[in-house]
């Protein structure tokens, strides 16, 4: 996880092309340029993007606290390339605390946010970024807020139950844009997102960075796709108390899934509670890659189940000097049962005293074990 801290001299020149009146005076209806996409929404203001037109993302638009979003199925969002001299700003859409984003893909037809290079590539813009109210331990064990590492808005809180909208059949391409030189986007981050919010059928490929991070919140993430991704594929931490259903990993660059409690403080509270369900991790052509779960930093808490491992040369990576994460396996807080190690020599590196933390079976993992699922077709791609 490479973090980014961004200036928010990016966002005082932002603005919306044109908004009318509501007949009901109670909100404002935004027209957003399609050949100028960047700015704000604004308390009160609604838009709802038109799927005939291509939209051109020319700095970063953010969703602010009373404003909402709605995209529908089949509109395509192409970030810009951010030249020598641009003062747009990094490309990236973020909704705030309080917004709302209504992403209404279908398999046949889903909504796509990509590069508008010619020729795409990884790193191109900045992804998706969500803020929500739900507990975080980044910024302490009460509900304390934090400041969201790649968008500078705030997350955190008391409210488990918050929702930032509903996302389903979105394919996010090209994303992980390098703010400098450790520090970049990643495809879908999700800082303290509450479990009120539907996140359903997203897809990132070829990013940069981390596919899909949850830092803290409670939100669940079902039926999940990362492919090519230039660091981990799908990322936890900070107490993200959530369960993780449907997902397949495939030709990542470093771990499948990385999952820790606390960077600064392994043993920060509330501690991360994840449930993983229903899950594929293929190494297929992902280079240098080693493992496919590394439990880090304090690891939390892991109920695994129905979990395929293919190609990986460590199934299990975990630090031997990282000792909040060793004592939660000795403790019985992870773990695996059952799961299936395929072409993986070395099926865990902790070398504590739990012997059955591990319960290794025949599994369909993601629904098709090293196969892609019947779930996917349609709307992916890499596959």
């Amino acid at each position: 996880m490479k973090k980014l801290i961004l200036s928010m001299l990016a966002l005082a020149a932002l603005s919306i092309t044109s908004c009318s009146s509501d007949s009901d005076g109670n909100s404002d209806s935004v027209v957003i340029d399609a050949n100028n996409f960047k700015g704000t929404l604004e308390s009160g203001e609604e838009a709802t993007l038109d799927p005939s037109k291509v939209y051109l993302l020319n700095g970063p638009f953010i969703i602010k606290d009373g404003a909402k979003l709605t995209i529908p199925a089949g509109t395509v969002i192409k970030a810009t390339e951010v030249l020598t001299g641009d003062t747009n700003g990094v490309r990236y859409i973020a909704v705030a605390q309080g917004g709302k984003i209504f992403i209404n893909g279908t398999a046949s037809n889903p909504v796509v946010m990509t590069s508008n290079k010619a020729v795409p590539t990884s790193g191109s813009w900045g992804g998706l970024v969500i803020c929500g109210k739900a507990n975080t331990n980044k910024g302490g064990s009460t509900g304390q807020t934090a400041s969201a590492e790649v968008s500078e808005l705030t997350y955190g809180g008391t409210v488990s139950n918050d929702n930032s909208g509903v996302i389903r059949y979105l394919r996010i391409e090209y994303t992980g844009f390098a703010y400098n030189s450790s520090k970049e986007f990643n495809g879908l981050s999700l800082f303290g997102v509450g479990s009120g919010t539907t996140i359903e059928y997203v897809q990132a490929y070829k990013n940069g960075d981390d596919g899909i991070e949850f830092f803290g919140g409670t939100v669940n993430g079902k039926y999940l796709i990362s492919v090519d991704s230039e660091d981990d594929s799908i990322d936890f931490a900070d107490g993200w108390a959530g369960t993780g259903e449907y997902w397949y990993i495939k030709n990542t660059a470093k771990a499948g899934i990385e999952g820790s409690n606390n960077g600064d403080n392994g043993a920060a509270t509330p501690v991360t509670n994840a449930t993983l369900k229903n899950i594929s991790i293929v190494k297929g052509t992902g280079a240098g890659s080693e493992q496919a779960m590394y439990v880090k930093e304090g690891g939390g808490k892991w109920n695994c189940q129905n979990i395929y491992v293919d190609g990986f040369a460590k199934g299990i990576k975990i630090s031997a000097t990282d000792a909040p994460s060793n004592d939660n396996i000795t403790n019985g807080f992870v773990t695996f049962n059952p799961i299936q190690f395929v072409n993986t020599p070395i099926v865990s590196e902790y070398a504590g005293t739990n012997t059955t933390y591990v319960t290794q079976g025949n599994n369909t993992g993601a629904g098709n074990s090293a196969g892609t699922p019947s779930w996917a077709a349609g709307w992916t791609l890499g596959l």
